[in-house]
């Protein structure tokens, strides 16, 4: 099980973390920033046509997107029959992944498809996807059942040497059946040095049956969210039985649920408990399950099922030194994922054809889309009424399609977005290189739509956002507060102008006003981490300098 640790605001009083910043390569800024075109300016749309044609063959719906910005009627028709031409070849070709892509952006302009084109897109998408097709001939009876459809999982990593002599070195998880074909869950963090490149040791992976416990069935990698701490492993064997997904959306604070799992290596153990709380950030995207059933070391992967014997979420963590502080992802998310999970192995039915020629790798990691922005939920009063941009990274999508600061998003690709959470969830159903429709309201309450396109969200959004822009925006996203230059003579001198509610630099009462001193930045990259070293003067603390090093992990829950 996956042990919590928090990002945290540290004060600085400790004079070797002082050397190491200093001495670190400090504020390094980019010469400037990428600016929105002028298409005013004939060379600069010669310019953009040429850079769209470079784009069309290899990623014909990035062209079709900066086609539709710069509004070229004789380049856009180029550009809609190009990615027509695919979406009709991946369509032929059983590709639903890449023709999903393109319908989806096609959709977005509103092209008009031949009848029937579409109608079976769907279902042809989810038809052989494990856990989502509808099967399940083998759905538990009974509680006890439910724990044979649960597994472990045997990580053997050889032996590790400490003090002279030499160990076992065993990873033990839980997993748990979702399709007859020998289709399981689990957590990412289980089998990561079955997938981590980095990791050069030695690495097999199992499960184990709880009616053959001594037996080591040999288990394979299908796919994996690190974000979501989510894989999707197979087995040749056919399961005896296999857990149907449930809603979690229909959870409640209070609604009873049990884990089963393998904790500390007890197979076949089920505790239950409560739901505590249903909107914890523990990861980058989406909210978690707070939960009191008990959990230890050898529960990750494991189910946690309603009293209908369907699973509603996958535990993950928890705070062992704490009691009944246990969390566990909603079935949705899973269900959201499974899809590109399973990619590698939809793409390995089309290859056996040769002359399919697919345009994307199988990789086994699933890759998230972003829109190189950040954000909160937009709250009236009580009522949450969208998603409010704060910050757009300059070059990045939301900022060519023309989205702002002080924008709130309250549609995507026709679904309502009235939260944060509600726009992460759309994302996990879609794709890199994909273009939408995005409604919003402009700071002046107009109503506005532009074409969005969705992008690769990098492993280290904060380090591309430092990058990309000046010191005074990019600490908006990296710490919450907007700074502006405050002396003509050090430019290391600032005033913070601006606040977000709920950031680091809000739960240090940090406020406008304040004169900020940015001595130094340094980049943690094994434990993903930066750190600025700083000097705040306080209005509210009688103005007396304090140093402070401020730090926020790579990534967070309000990228998107």
């Amino acid at each position: 099980m996956k042990k919590i640790n928090s990002f945290c605001l540290t004060a600085f009083f400790c004079l070797e973390m002082a050397l190491s910043l200093v001495s670190c390569r400090s504020l390094q800024q980019p010469d400037n920033i990428e600016k929105p075109l002028d298409y005013s300016d004939y060379d600069v749309v010669e310019a953009e046509k040429k850079r769209i044609r470079d784009f069309l063959e290899k990623e014909p719906v990035r062209a079709l997107w900066r086609a539709e910005l710069l509004g070229n009627e004789e380049v856009i028709s180029e550009c809609v029959d190009t990615v027509y031409r695919k979406f009709k070849v991946a369509l032929y070709d059983k590709d639903y992944f890449t023709a999903s892509k393109y319908y989806k952006s096609l959709k977005a302009i509103n092209h008009n498809f031949e009848k029937n084109e579409t109608s079976q897109l769907d279902a042809l998408f989810y038809q052989t996807v494990p856990g989502l097709n509808g099967k399940n001939n083998k759905a538990p009876k009974t509680v006890a059942d439910c724990m044979h459809a649960t597994v472990t999982i045997w990580v053997d990593r050889g032996i590790k040497v400490r003090n002279g002599a030499g160990y076992p070195d065993i990873i033990i998880g839980s997993g748990f059946f979702i399709d007859e074909r020998g289709y399981l869950v689990t957590n990412h963090h289980v089998i990561e040095s079955m997938v981590d490149t980095k990791y050069e040791g030695y690495t097999r992976l199992y499960v184990k049956l709880l009616s053959d416990p001594d037996t080591k069935i040999p288990a394979r990698v299908v796919g994996y969210d690190s974000v979501l701490d989510l894989a999707l492993l197979k087995v040749e064997i056919e399961p005896d039985f296999i857990l149907s997904l449930g809603s979690s959306s229909d959870l409640q604070i209070g609604d009873k649920v049990s884990a089963i799992g393998t904790p500390i290596g007890l197979e076949g153990t089920l505790t239950a408990g409560i739901i505590s709380s249903t909107d914890r950030k523990l990861q980058t995207v989406g909210n978690v399950f707070q939960i009191d059933a008990a959990v230890n070391s050898g529960n990750s992967g494991g189910p946690l099922i309603d009293q209908n014997m369907k699973v509603q979420a996958i535990v993950f963590a928890g705070m062992l030194e704490y009691q009944g502080l246990n969390f566990a992802i909603p079935v949705e998310y899973l269900k959201q994922i499974l899809p590109y999970m399973y990619k590698s192995e939809a793409m390995k039915e089309i290859n056996k054809s040769e002359e399919n020629q697919l345009e994307e790798d199988s990789s086994l990691k699933v890759i998230h889309p972003w829109l190189c922005a950040y954000g909160h939920t937009m709250r009236t009063g009580n009522k949450k009424t969208g998603l409010e941009v704060q910050y757009v990274m300059p070059g990045g999508s939301a900022a060519l399609s023309g989205l702002s600061m002080g924008d709130v998003i309250t549609e995507i690709d026709g679904v309502k977005v009235h939260t944060l959470e509600d726009f992460q969830i759309y994302q996990l159903s879609a794709q890199p290189g994909t273009m939408v429709k995005c409604n919003y309201k402009t700071p002046d309450g107009e109503d506005k739509s532009c074409l969005v396109y969705f992008e690769e969200r990098p492993e280290a959004p904060l380090s591309l956002i430092y990058k990309s822009d000046f010191i005074d925006n990019s600490f908006i996203p990296i710490f919450g507060m907007q700074i502006t230059r405050a002396s003509t003579e050090s430019k290391k001198i600032y005033k913070i102008t601006k606040v977000i509610r709920g950031s680091v630099a809000d739960e240090m009462s940090f406020s406008e006003n304040d004169q900020l001193a940015v001595y130094a930045v340094k980049f943690d990259e094994e434990h993903k981490y930066i750190m600025a070293q700083v000097v705040i003067q306080r209005r509210k603390k009688g103005l007396i300098d304090v140093g402070l090093v401020l730090s926020a992990p790579y990534d967070n829950p309000y990228y998107f």
